[in-house]
């Protein structure tokens, strides 16, 4: 099975599923089925997929507002544009109206992230025919240049709620796209990198937890200073990955997806463990366990890279348990899925609830 950066293509697939729940629907099956040699041809296939369905329900529309001569009155009437038109002897009224359009920024980053696949190399050529069939029903979109696209005004209600998931694929294609200067083309960034991962990484964690252990109530959750003083407004915010609680017992998740898994100090010839992490994690556990209880677990999860060298420990700080640990990606998914619910079952004593249902 192909690999990139030593995670399977095909884990990448399984990880965007527990990520964006709909791949679990029926009409996935086939990109599920297929292998890919490379991750853009993975996200082309889903985007086809994804468009092709959107499209039977029917494309989101928005009100856009229109201003044109029209020879009856719609709408509101354009007082200047229509004396304009009889100056110049023109029987045409200037009129301002809505209309409900399709071609809104939902749909124009759909066509776009899809005419910029077409381009890439890594995208098979089956893959491409379909895209380019897809886009003949985008017709009436625009494109727009991904520099200019406003991520943190996406929003999503009801009517347009089917297009989270896409515009979170279209989001992941189009972040990592170069211009090249000898064509002027764009060529498309290994999708890899750590900042990218690690959202996708955490997300999938959370996601598979929240599926097969439900009763864990897998939560990112905000956690409080254990202070006396007044002074929460100028601590900086605790904001776990993953919270999971069975009764009076929690384990905090945080996940970390580094290129190196382990600090290096050359003039040492050692290596220790990411100290920010370790202070993150334990200022997690000890403020959550005011109490001292020793109830309250903390877990770093990274993912693991190629290393000689990856931590693998538990051991016992201020009363509460602190775990090392990292999750092998480059591996089958049910081996993944095994290490995922060892965490649980080692700790909490329980095994996959959705097993047992």
């Amino acid at each position: 099975m192909t690999e990139d950066k030593g995670i399977l293509i095909k884990n990448i697939y399984y990880m965007l599923t527990y990520a964006f729940q709909v791949l679990r629907q029926s009409n996935y099956e086939e990109v599920e089925a297929e292998e890919f040699e490379h991750i853009q041809d993975l996200f082309a296939a889903i985007l086809v997929k994804g468009i092709g369905q959107q499209l039977k329900q029917g494309l989101y529309r928005e009100y856009s507002g229109k201003c044109e001569d029209l020879a009856t009155l719609r709408g509101k009437l354009n007082l200047p544009g229509t004396l304009q038109n009889r100056m110049q002897q023109r029987q045409r009224l200037t009129c301002e109206y809505d209309e409900l359009s399709e071609n809104n920024i939902y749909n124009q980053i759909l066509k776009t992230t899809a005419v910029l696949l077409m381009y890439q190399p890594t995208v098979r050529s089956n893959h491409k025919k379909a895209l380019k069939k897809v886009l003949l029903y985008l017709d009436g979109v625009a494109t727009v240049p991904p520099s200019q696209i406003q991520w943190s005004r996406i929003s999503f209600q009801r009517n347009n709620l089917s297009y989270r998931m896409l515009l979170n694929i279209c989001y992941f294609v189009l972040e990592g796209l170069l211009l090249t200067t000898d064509k002027g083309r764009f060529r498309m960034e290994s999708f890899l990198d750590e900042q990218r991962m690690s959202r996708l990484y955490e997300k999938f964690v959370l996601e598979y937890y929240r599926c097969h252990y439900p009763k864990l109530g897998a939560v990112a959750s905000r956690i409080d200073w254990n202070v006396t003083e007044d002074v929460r407004e100028f601590l900086p915010i605790m904001q776990t990955d993953i919270t999971l609680r069975d009764k009076d017992k929690i384990l905090i998740v945080d996940t970390k997806y580094y290129t190196h898994t382990m600090q290096y100090r050359s003039q040492y010839d050692s290596r220790k463990f990411h100290s920010e992490n370790m202070y993150q994690i334990y200022a997690y556990v000890k403020n959550l366990d005011s109490g001292n209880t020793g109830n309250v677990a903390g877990m770093l999860l990274y993912a693991k890279t190629q290393e000689t060298i990856t931590p693998n420990c538990t051991f016992t700080t201020g009363g509460n348990q602190i775990s090392v640990k990292t999750l092998d990606l480059n591996t089958p998914f049910v081996g993944i899925a095994g290490q995922l619910d060892q965490i649980v079952e080692s700790y909490f004593g329980i095994s996959d609830y959705t097993k047992r249902r």
